[in-house]
């Protein structure tokens, strides 16, 4: 090499030397100097909002980052004033007289300004999970971050749908599929990190959650479940246990797929301390268990037997469960199922019953004695696949329309009382797979009812949702949940949002608040004299009641949560001869009476054809009363009244009931 090419070669490595030392704490007040902040926040919390797009008129796009911020700085706008379109899921900005909403700011160095959003989700949006740069803007204008790694952390740049489990003192995180930075194609089998609970000394999960991720050698997310065998690994169901020598394991459903419609093998995964990774503990076919996807684990008791019952989707509900036992776990004899499906012989086949007196209830069920021999195995998937098409629905609460259920998790609830759901819409509006509602029931088996939409999205998906149950605060009044949010399904990779898409995305929901005052049902029970009497889920719990209730005839608004526009119904025992029945009246018959439930008054206008008018019929032989919203309800010996005592909600599945009160948290 000449003499000059040396000295020039030199010269460059130098440079690049030089250019290197320069630290980000001898230049960031430079660099943060040139950036002009923008900070747009919950008008009502004073909070950053997340996902916020700014768009200049020339089309230059930005996205809030977790603490709602964007740094922005371009060459030629530095001194101008620029107007920015703002939109963000859920939220809005006020429009001007053409229609437009957005903000003009003078764009100077080293400068802010402060934007407020009205929001319109119930749920509030707080922070990426997963990711690359989820607090990038952030740092270039010099703010304080709460994550040990705000910008880059495993060198992952999206992740798909997550699973947790606490194990051994630490709080696991498993994904799908998970992208990369240095290639268009990621790995396909099982991304994983920890975390500690916030009492162990971790983040407040209103600040975020610092995971620390298991890389392979190149700093990239490994693989959790590698297998030699051609496929993606899906993981479901993540449970612990103690296995025959007294040591707590972890393990997992598993499903190894070439394509979503084509899998090759299904089983139960076990987790090796050592390796940090999981293992083929029990390997099947496509059909290991009766329910494909199992969904998230609860830890129930049944009779003082602990169980690991599992909400699955598609819709979601617990209709699975085995008792947390290893040799019940490893075993797929021994999962049982809720249906009302039993095998005849002479018909060779498998029928769906409905839930009608006399004929077969929904109960549980244990595989091996449902299954007449494996051969059968398929044809009772298959037959489970169809009775989950009549499975309970969910119906809106503002429009009466039902509710399409999808992926979501069922957990228990101390602020309430009650198991509650957190669950997407499929086939929804604005977004086809974006739309996250709110549930609640009296069993981990409903009966589910109505429901309210806590998050919106404009044609953009949010699916797979997870309740966080050991995030809840205030005793349960707060709750977290997060889901992953992408174009896929319901927009365009066109209309992809930065940074975002792809990842997961935390909410916070405050269960005070009273758009969530859901109806409840009103259980019909017989007493032993055969009379009619009328109870809540709470006194049906505490009474022991479960095995006298003959139905759910309608729903009302329980008295613990009470709001404008309602009227409150008494129940009134009632002597007739030597008996005593129950009637409900509009007024109180003592100053010390305390309302039953509320309810719409009559003359309430609503369009919802889910409320409906409930009336009074008597009994004149033995003074009973029963009440329905039925207009004519075609009974021997039963008259109504003239005048309906209230409007209530219908019980939207009637004939469909399912419900478990043997399950205690």
């Amino acid at each position: 090499m000449c003499k000059k090419c040396i000295w020039f070669v030199m010269g460059v490595i130098f440079a690049v030397r030089g250019y290197a030392n320069v630290t980000p704490d001898n230049s960031s007040k430079s660099i943060q100097n040139q950036y002009f902040k923008i900070q747009v926040v919950d008008a009502e919390t004073g909070r950053g909002i997340p996902l916020v797009e700014l768009e200049t008129t020339n089309l230059i796009r930005l996205v809030t980052d977790s603490n709602g911020i964007v740094a922005f700085y371009e060459a030629g706008l530095t001194g101008q004033k620029v107007y920015f379109h703002i939109k963000s899921h859920g939220y809005a900005y006020p429009k001007d007289g053409f229609g437009n909403r957005g903000k003009a700011f003078e764009i100077t160095p080293g400068g802010s300004a402060t934007v407020k959003m009205k929001r319109l989700n119930i749920a509030e949006r707080l922070y990426r999970v997963t990711g690359q740069g989820i607090y990038r803007d952030s740092l270039m204008t010099g703010q304080k971050v709460p994550l040990k790694k705000p910008v880059e952390n495993g060198l992952v740049m999206g992740q798909d749908s997550v699973q947790t489990c606490f194990y051994r003192d630490r709080l696991y995180w498993f994904w799908g599929d998970t992208a990369r930075p240095s290639y268009p194609l990621g790995h396909f089998a099982t991304a994983g990190a920890v975390s500690l609970l916030p009492e162990q000394g971790g983040l407040d999960p209103t600040m975020g959650v610092d995971l620390e991720y298991f890389v392979d050698e190149t700093g990239f997310s490994k693989k959790m479940f590698p297998l030699r065998d051609r496929g993606m690994i899906w993981i479901d169901g993540v449970i612990t246990a103690t296995d025959p020598s007294g040591r707590e394991r972890m393990l997992t459903m598993y499903a190894r797929l070439i394509t979503m419609g084509d899998v090759k093998e299904r089983g139960l995964g076990v987790y090796n301390d050592t390796t940090e990774t999981f293992e083929r503990l029990v390997q099947s076919g496509p059909d290991f268990l009766l329910l494909h996807s199992v969904g998230h684990p609860i830890s129930i008791r049944v009779a003082d037997e602990p169980y690991y019952y599992f909400a699955t989707p598609f819709p979601v509900s617990a209709r699975l469960r085995v008792k947390a036992t290893w040799d019940h776990i490893i075993d797929p004899g021994q999962y049982e199922v809720f249906t009302t499906l039993q095998y005849r012989e002479k018909r060779n086949s498998f029928a769906s019953q409905k839930y009608i007196k006399g004929e077969t209830p929904y109960r549980w069920v244990r595989t091996k004695d449902l299954l007449p021999d494996e051969s059968r195995k398929a044809d009772l998937i298959r037959a489970l696949e169809d009775e989950k098409k009549s499975d309970t629905n969910l119906y809106n609460i503002e429009t009466g329309k039902a509710v399409m259920r999808h992926g979501g998790t069922v957990y228990w609830n101390a602020y309430r009382r009650k198991w509650i759901m957190i669950l997407v819409q499929t086939f929804g509006e604005p977004s086809f797979l974006g739309e996250v509602w709110y549930a609640e029931a009296d069993t981990p088996l409903g009966p589910w009812g109505y429901a309210r939409k806590v998050v919106t999205h404009d044609k953009y998906s949010f699916y797979n949702p997870k309740h966080h149950p050991y995030f809840d605060q205030e005793k349960g009044r707060v709750i977290y949940f997060e889901g992953t949010y992408s174009h896929t399904f319901s927009g365009t990779k066109e209309t992809a949002t930065s940074y975002y898409d792809y990842n997961q995305i935390m909410y916070r929901l405050d269960l005070g608040d009273e758009r969530l005052y859901l109806p409840t049902p009103v259980y019909l029970v017989r007493s032993r004299q055969r009379d009619m009497n009328y109870q809540l889920g709470e006194e049906v719990i505490r009474q022991e009641l479960a095995a006298q209730i003959e139905g759910v005839p309608f729903f009302v608004i329980p008295p613990d949560r009470t709001y404008k526009g309602l009227i409150p119904i008494y129940a009134q025992p009632i002597k007739t001869g030597d008996r005593e029945v129950m009637s409900l009246r509009t007024k109180p018959t003592s100053p010390s009476s305390r309302p039953f439930f509320y309810a719409l008054p009559v003359n309430s206008e609503s369009s919802n054809p889910m409320i409906a008018k409930l009336y009074e019929y008597r009994s004149p032989k033995t003074g009973s009363r029963l009440y329905s919203t039925d207009e004519n309800l075609h009974q021997e010996g039963w008259k109504r009244t003239k005048e309906p005592l209230c409007q209530v909600w219908k019980n939207p599945n009637e004939k469909r009931l399912k419900f478990d009160w043997q399950a205690k948290p």
